[in-house]
């Protein structure tokens, strides 16, 4: 299988652009997940607090041969330690829990506006930053608002922001703002989750047709040629294989546009001014 390619972030972080989501197993289940994917050649593992699920992530790494130093590892702090102060408390609990010394990429979940509370969350970011604790700065389901007032009230523009991404929901103002602020963007929920069809969509059908791939690679190799980080979720060792395996093939043109053209808006978007935790 090819190497992943990776996308550089601004402080000089090489960032996978396909990693291993590991939203909604927790304890075994992610540890055997996290040690298959590494051992088929993932360098990217995404987890969070709100998953409880980063100690099984961390015995995941332990339980591989891959040192390390050599997996990109990146964890999300809930709304409770939305401070300064707060911020460094998140790291340790979630360093200790991982098992590790630094964290690659640590990001705010949500911004949660109500509580009005993400600037200074941000602000943390960047004191762990400052200190070597993390390598980059994340945030997680910010609008180009929210990022705005980032930048204009802190000076921050983070390195990377995760968001719900898929054909369905492409998202377009954010890769848009995004690009032009550089800030890389990571797709959740890749492949549109179960409930979304993308998998059994007749355009990603006769795509798969024409490529001779599966309906999935479809998918995730519009995300790669898209300019996009995608973590899509599985436990299956057929499957997880199957997500990497989008680096020997690509889209042409017209297909890229025909899957393009499969963009709902954001109509089935959680929306991060009343969602969050």
């Amino acid at each position: 299988m090819p190497a992943t390619p990776t996308v550089p972030l601004r402080n000089g972080l090489a960032l996978p652009v396909i990693g291993l989501g590991t939203w909604p197993l927790r304890g075994a289940d992610a540890a055997a997940a996290v040690r298959t994917a590494l051992e088929t050649g993932y360098r990217l593992v995404d987890c969070a607090e709100n998953y409880r699920n980063e100690d099984g992530v961390g015995q995941g790494i332990r339980d591989s041969a891959v040192p390390r130093e050599d997996v990109v590892i990146t964890t999300k702090f809930n709304r409770e330690w939305h401070s300064v102060d707060g911020v460094r408390q998140a790291w340790r609990a979630s360093t200790e829990r991982l098992g590790v010394e630094y964290l690659d990429v640590f990001m705010v979940h949500w911004p949660n506006p109500g509580q009005d509370r993400y600037v200074e969350a941000v602000r943390g970011l960047a004191a762990l930053l400052e200190d070597g604790s993390i390598r980059a700065v994340g945030v997680s389901n910010f609008t180009p608002a929210h990022l705005q007032r980032l930048e204009e009230e802190a000076g921050l523009v983070p390195d990377l922001n995760q968001i719900q991404l898929s054909p369905y929901a492409a998202r377009r103002a954010s890769q848009a703002y995004h690009r032009e602020h550089g800030i890389v963007t990571e797709s959740w929920s890749p492949i549109g989750g179960s409930a979304d069809g993308l998998r059994s969509d007749p355009v990603i059908a006769d795509i798969a047709a024409e490529v001779g791939r599966t309906p999935t690679q479809v998918v995730l190799r519009w995300h790669v040629q898209t300019g996009l980080v995608a973590v899509p979720k599985s436990a299956d060792p057929g499957r997880i294989a199957e997500n990497l395996d989008v680096f020997d093939f690509a889209l042409d043109d017209e297909q890229l546009a025909r899957v393009d053209a499969l963009d709902r808006g954001e109509v089935d978007v959680a929306d991060p001014e009343t969602f969050g935790h």
